[in-house]
């Protein structure tokens, strides 16, 4: 037992290890093109035979060493490897593009290894869970996967809402390149904040194609590639999605996530992809961003549980019902038989004039205006976004006191009210320029007046989209999916603005495209909420019965 090793156990209050281990550093496993990639071997220092647990990670294999250890002393072998370009591993690092073939010759390999029993279990979060997508369907009959805040296809998490992910894919550059040339200055940038002070300077200046260079040095060829071929072309990201594996065949899963990744609503498509398949899987859901660290320990502990159940055969630490949520503003977690657990009534609040959000019927009333400039644009404030700093539910007052925000609240509630699913916005909106974007959150504001963000969503109009009469969008889109709980004399609250920069990269007003853009032009925007147009928020209310 590793000090490190032990003190992850005692942190995250795992079961008593079982057994030292065999650590094989330097292990070179080909791949059907003869790229050899870095890989690990734990092994339990225990007789007989054992499952094993691969994580195939492109983030360094120290930084999961010490959960390859935890595993293998609780009686599993572990295989780390990394993934081709990174680490030590030969090639070049192509995100998601080499994850399938590679994946299927790594089991081709430990199927051959003497230690190897039939049963084999994947598990990790984010990167780590879709290279678990991509091999999903050739697992051996017993198998298992651990799945956390990740997805299937990465398409939609690259271009939410038709915009791009400007501050996920510039501060992950910046944490792959930093962990394999300098592991330890990257730590430090994440925990002082310095990885999103880079991603938001590289961020305020143009073309974005550079940016790569501004936040590591250097040209980053996938980056630049993602710019060249990605945007708006299907057959891109037609092969770099593995939506299509999940099914029947599909071996057990557990997911893991919270209520503020930004991969959240993928993670539940996959989910009911598989309860239509026919399965159980379980499902949990905190209260957490990317990457929290009570995420991290919950992933681990499940995985154990999960793999003991499956792999192993003993299921008595799995709880008694599958989906296991938290309840924000409640406070409380429920375990439920499925998700969502019951259907939702559909409960209507209207925008209205003078800042007020209302269950009552809209008037004739005059639109709201703001001025969006991409030159100073609205900042991300909390929310699910991919940030070492800043992440999650936070106090939305910097963003609610901009002239480019339009705020509308709810008198004080009598009553509780209890959301759980997706939230979604019908907005009547238009705009002096044709490339516009709209961004939408809902708060909860407690008596004392902190107004903490639940939930948002956003979408890019653009000069392609279909004419509309009097040049009005009725926007319909949904924010991410969300449990909460907006307690009696709490109000509601509602954010309507044009960004959120860094988190989205800035909609430059312009028809140029989005990394070549060297021009800014500032939008005028009407909100409107009259009954020809009323603007509205819709909210999937339920009744939970008190535990």
């Amino acid at each position: 037992m590793s000090f490190a090793s032990r003190f992850l156990a005692d942190l995250y209050k795992l079961p008593k290890r079982r057994c030292g281990i065999v650590r094989t550093r330097n292990i070179r496993v080909p791949m059907y093109d003869g790229v050899a990639l870095a890989t690990e071997h734990f092994a339990p220092k225990l007789p007989g035979k054992h499952p094993t647990i691969l994580m195939r990670e492109p983030y360094g294999l120290s930084g999961f060493a010490t959960i390859g250890e935890v595993y293998a002393e609780r009686g599993f072998h572990v295989v780390l490897q990394a993934c081709r370009g990174t680490d030590k591993s030969e090639g070049e690092f192509d995100p998601f593009g080499h994850e399938r073939d590679d994946g299927l010759a790594t089991i081709d390999w430990i199927k051959a290894q003497p230690w190897f029993d039939g049963r084999l279990g994947t598990s990790g979060p984010s990167y780590l869970g879709y290279a678990q997508w991509a091999i999903c369907d050739a697992l051996p009959k017993q198998s298992a996967m651990a799945i956390k805040v990740t997805s299937a296809e990465f398409r939609s998490i690259v271009f939410p809402g038709g915009g791009l992910a400007v501050g996920l894919w510039l501060s992950w550059i910046q944490t792959v390149e930093g962990l394999r040339g300098n592991p330890m200055r990257t730590a430090q940038r994440m925990f002082t904040g310095g990885i999103e002070r880079t991603t938001l300077r590289a961020t305020m200046k143009l073309p974005l194609r550079d940016a790569d260079k501004r936040v590591t040095g250097r040209e980053v060829p996938f980056w630049r590639r993602w710019m060249d071929e990605a945007i708006g072309n299907d057959a891109f990201w037609q092969p770099l999605d593995h939506t299509h594996r999940i099914g029947a065949r599909t071996p057990p899963v557990s997911f893991t996530s919270g209520w503020y990744d930004f991969m959240l609503d993928q993670l539940l498509r996959d989910y009911a992809t598989l309860v239509d398949a026919g399965h159980t899987p379980q499902l949990t859901v905190g209260p957490w961003f990317h990457v929290s660290p009570d995420l991290q320990m919950e992933s681990v502990k499940q995985t154990l549980e999960w793999m003991n159940a499956k792999l192993l055969g003993d299921a008595t630490s799995l709880r008694a019902k599958p989906v296991r949520l938290y309840i924000g503003g409640l406070g409380e977690w429920r375990e439920f038989e499925s998700y969502p657990p019951m259907q939702a009534e559909n409960q209507i609040w209207h925008i209205h004039p003078e800042q007020v959000l209302s269950q009552r019927p809209v008037r004739a009333s005059a639109p709201d205006t703001y001025t969006y400039d991409p030159a100073h644009p609205t900042p991300a404030v909390g929310g699910a976004m991919f940030a070492f700093n800043g992440a999650g539910p936070v106090d939305n007052a910097p963003l609610e006191k901009r002239d480019d925000v339009l705020v509308y609240t709810s008198e004080p509630l009598f009553n509780p009210i209890t959301i759980l699913g997706q939230v979604r916005i019908a907005l009547h909106a238009r705009s002096t320029l044709p490339n516009t974007d709209f961004f939408v959150r809902l708060c909860d504001v407690d008596e004392k007046g902190l107004s903490i963000n639940v939930c948002d969503g956003i979408i890019r109009k653009t000069s392609a989209d279909p004419a509309v009469p009097d040049d009005i969008w009725k926007l319909n889109f949904r924010m991410h999916a969300t449990a909460h709980r907006f307690n009696r004399n709490h109000r509601l609250r509602v954010i309507v603005a044009s960004g959120a920069h860094p988190r989205y990269a800035r909609n430059t007003g312009t028809d140029e495209a989005l990394g070549e853009a060297s021009h800014l032009a500032s939008a005028d925007i009407e909100i409107f909420h009259d009954p020809a147009h009323p603007s509205a928020i819709h909210l999937p209310v339920v009744e939970l019965d008190r535990a």
